[in-house]
C-alpha cells in the first residue's frame, strides 16, 4: 500500500514539473491566458479519459474473473455430481473466503483438471464395462459379432459415480458366471452330441454344423457362440438322436428275436453264431448303457436284418421239418396238461397239405405256434387244478397200494422191512382219510374255473367234473360193498359159532388158503415187502373207481405217444362159492390190528 502511495506521490510531482515547464513554454510563445485555460482543460479531460478507461478495464477484468470462477464451479459441480464426489466442495468454499480472485482462480484451475482426469479414467472403466457387458449380452442374444460402439462410448451426462461402477461391475460379473454356464452347457450338449453320433455312426461335424458353423472346430474350448437358438438346436438334435437311437435299438431288438427264433428253429451251428455275437451282446443291454461306437450304425441292422433274410428263405425250403417239429413240441405240451390238441394239424394232415400245395407251409407254422402258445396259456391257467389232479392221483395210488397191503396175510411177520411198511400204511390210511375233501375241493374248483373260463374242463377229452362224480358214486358204491361184506361176515361168523356150539369144532377149509403164496409181493433190496398191483378176478361184484387215469385208458385219442394213466382195477379177489367165510378176508376193510406182545 505504501509502494502504490509514493508511486503517486512521484507521478504527481512529475505531472506538477511537466505542467510548470509547459505554461512556461506556453508564455514564452505568447498564448493567451483563455487559450491556456482552454489547453489545460483538454488535458485534464484526457488524463480523465485515461483514468475511466483504466477503471472500465480493470473491471472487465474482475467480471471475467468472476465468470471464470463461476465456471470452473459449475464444471466442478458437474463434475462432482457426475463422479458422485461429497468431499471437494469444503475445499472450494476454504479457498474462496481465504484469497482473491486470482488466487481462487488458480486454486480451483488444478481442482477441476484432477476431477477432468479422474472422469476420463472412469470413463475408460465404464467403456471398458460396457463394452465386457455389450459383447456378452452379443453372445447370449446371438450377435455376437455386432457390438455398439456408440453406445459403449457414449457416456457423457451419464452417472460416473462409484456407486454406479460397482453396479455394473456387478452385472458384468452375473453375465460372466451366465455365459460360463452356457458355455459349459454347450461343451456338455456337444459332447452328448458326440456321444450319440458315434453310436450311430452319423456325422458329428455334419450334425453340429448345421446348428452353428462355430461349434465344430479344432478347439471347443473357445465356444464363442452361446446364444439360446443354440442351445434349443443342440437341445434339438440330442432329442433327435436319442429318438433315432431309440427307434434303431428296438428295431434292432425285434431283428434280433426274431433271429434267435430262427436260430432256435433251425438249429443253426454255433459257428455261425459266432459273426453275430457282439451285436447279441448289444441287445442283452439296456439302451443307455450302449455307448459303443457304431453298435446301433444302419449296416449293423441291414447284416442283422441281412441274415433274417436269409434264414427266413432257408426256413420256407424246410417248412414241413419245422412244421413237424412244432407239431411235436405242441403235442407233448398237451400230453403234459392232458389236452387235446387240433387234429387238423396232425403230421398226416399237415404233410398232405404241404405236399399239395394248399396251404401256405408258413401260415400252417404259424397256426401250430398259435396252438401252442393258446395250449401255453391254457396249461397255466390249469396249473392249480392239475396240482390238485395230481395229488389226488397219488392219494389214490396210495389207497390202492393200502388195500393190496391190508390183503397181505403176513403183513405182521418178523421179517426185514416189515416195520417200513406198518409206518407206511400208517400214512397212507391218513392220505385215504382225505381223499373225499380232495374230489370235493376239486369238483369246486373245477366248477369255478368252467365258470371263469365259460367252458369246459376236459382231461383227455372228457369233462373233469363227470369223471370226479362218477368217481364219487363209483367210491359210494363201493363203500356199500364193504359195508354189506361186513354184515355178512357178522352174520356168518355167528352162525360159526351156534353151529360149533352145536356139533362141535370142525377144521375150516379155509384154514388152507392161509397157507397159500402172497399175491403180488416182491422184495426190496432192503427186505422191505411192497405189495403190486394185481388184476380184477372175472366175476367181481365190485366195480373198480374210475379216476382220469382209467378214462385216458379207455379213450382212443389221436395221439398215440400220448401218455396213458391206467390205473390198476381195484384187488377183490372173485368169492368161491364153496367157501363163503373167505368173502371177509377179501372185502374187509378194517385192517386187523398187529398181535399184541
Amino acid at each position: 500500500m505504501m509502494t502504490a502511495f509514493g508511486s503517486s506521490v512521484r507521478t504527481s510531482n512529475t505531472c506538477n514539473s511537466l505542467l510548470k515547464q509547459l505554461q512556461q513554454i506556453w508564455i514564452e510563445i505568447g498564448e493567451s491566458e483563455a487559450e491556456r485555460e482552454r489547453m489545460l482543460l483538454e488535458i485534464e479531460q484526457e488524463c480523465l479519459e485515461i483514468y475511466r478507461r483504466k477503471v472500465d478495464e480493470a473491471a472487465n477484468a474482475k467480471a471475467r474473473l468472476h465468470q471464470s470462477i463461476a465456471a470452473k464451479e459449475a464444471e466442478i459441480a458437474m463434475l462432482l455430481a457426475t463422479l458422485g464426489e461429497i468431499n471437494v466442495n469444503s475445499r472450494v468454499n476454504s479457498d474462496k473466503t481465504a484469497k482473491s480472485l486470482k488466487g481462487q482462480l488458480a486454486s480451483v484451475t488444478p481442482l477441476v483438471d484432477d476431477l477432468n482426469l479422474k472422469k476420463e479414467e472412469r470413463m475408460k472403466q465404464f467403456a471398458d464395462i460396457k463394452s465386457q457387458i455389450e459383447k456378452i449380452n452379443g453372445e447370449i442374444s446371438g450377435y455376437g459379432n455386432i457390438v455398439s460402439s456408440v453406445n459403449a462410448l457414449n457416456l457423457e451426462g451419464q452417472d460416473l459415480s462409484l456407486r454406479k461402477l460397482i453396479e455394473y461391475q456387478s452385472n458384468l460379473r452375473a453375465l460372466q458366471k451366465e455365459k460360463s454356464e452356457r458355455v459349459q452347457k454347450v461343451l456338455d450338449y456337444v459332447n452328448e452330441v458326440h456321444a450319440l453320433s458315434s453310436v450311430l455312426s452319423v456325422d458329428f461335424g455334419k450334425t453340429v454344423s448345421d446348428i452353428h458353423p462355430s461349434l465344430h472346430g479344432s478347439s471347443m474350448e473357445h465356444v464363442t457362440n452361446i446364444s439360446d437358438s443354440t442351445l434349443e438346436g443342440l437341445d434339438q438334435a440330442i432329442l433327435r438322436l436319442k429318438s433315432e437311437k431309440k427307434f434303431r435299438f428296438q428295431k434292432l431288438k425285434d431283428t434280433v428275436g426274431s433271429l434267435f427264433e430262427l436260430w432256435n428253429l433251425m438249429d443253426v451251428q454255433k459257428e455261425e453264431k459266432l459273426s453275430f455275437l457282439r451285436i447279441t451282446s448289444v441287445v442283452s443291454s439296456s439302451e443307455s448303457e450302449i455307448v459303443q461306437q457304431g453298435a446301433l450304425s444302419l449296416n449293423v441292422i441291414e447284416k442283422v436284418s441281412a441274415e433274417v433274410e436269409r434264414l427266413t428263405k432257408l426256413k420256407a425250403s424246410r417248412m414241413k421239418e419245422l412244421v413237424v417239429k412244432k407239431r411235436s413240441e405242441l403235442e407233448d405240451i398237451c400230453s403234459k396238461t392232458h389236452i387235446q390238441p387240433d387234429t387238423n394239424t396232425a403230421d398226416d394232415n399237415t404233410n398232405a397239405m404241404i405236399d399239395s400245395g394248399l396251404v401256405d407251409p408258413c401260415e400252417l407254422l404259424a397256426s401250430v405256434e398259435a396252438q401252442i402258445y393258446k395250449a401255453k396259456d391254457e396249461a397255466l391257467s390249469r396249473k392249480e387244478i392239475m396240482d390238485k389232479i395230481d395229488r389226488w392221483l397219488s392219494a389214490c395210488d396210495e389207497e390202492k397200494w393200502l388195500e393190496d397191503y391190508n390183503h397181505d396175510e403176513n403183513r405182521y411177520s418178523a421179517g426185514r422191512g416189515a416195520h417200513i411198511n406198518l409206518k407206511r400204511a400208517e400214512r397212507a390210511r391218513i392220505t385215504v382219510n382225505k381223499i373225499p375233501a380232495m374230489v370235493d375241493s376239486l369238483i369246486s374248483k373245477t366248477l369255478a374255473w368252467e365258470e371263469e373260463k365259460r367252458k369246459l374242463f376236459l382231461y383227455d377229452g372228457v369233462r373233469l367234473v363227470s369223471i370226479l362224480e362218477d368217481y364219487k358214486r363209483a367210491r359210494h358204491h363201493k363203500e356199500g360193498e364193504k359195508k354189506r361184506a361186513r354184515d355178512q361176515k357178522k352174520l356168518q361168523d355167528m352162525l360159526l359159532t351156534e353151529k360149533e356150539s352145536m356139533y362141535g369144532s370142525k377144521p375150516s377149509p379155509r384154514r388152507s388158503n392161509s397157507f397159500r403164496k402172497p399175491n403180488g409181493y416182491g422184495s426190496y433190496g432192503n427186505g422191505s415187502v411192497t405189495p403190486s398191483p394185481r388184476r380184477n378176478s372175472v366175476g367181481c361184484s365190485t366195480p373198480e373207481l374210475l379216476t382220469p387215469r382209467s378214462y385216458s385208458g379207455r379213450q382212443n385219442g389221436y395221439f398215440k405217444e400220448m401218455r396213458r394213466l391206467s390205473t390198476a382195477p381195484l384187488n377183490f379177489v372173485a368169492i368161491p362159492k364153496e367157501d363163503t367165510i373167505s368173502f371177509s378176508s377179501v372185502y374187509g376193510s378194517e385192517p386187523e390190528s398187529p398181535p399184541q406182545s
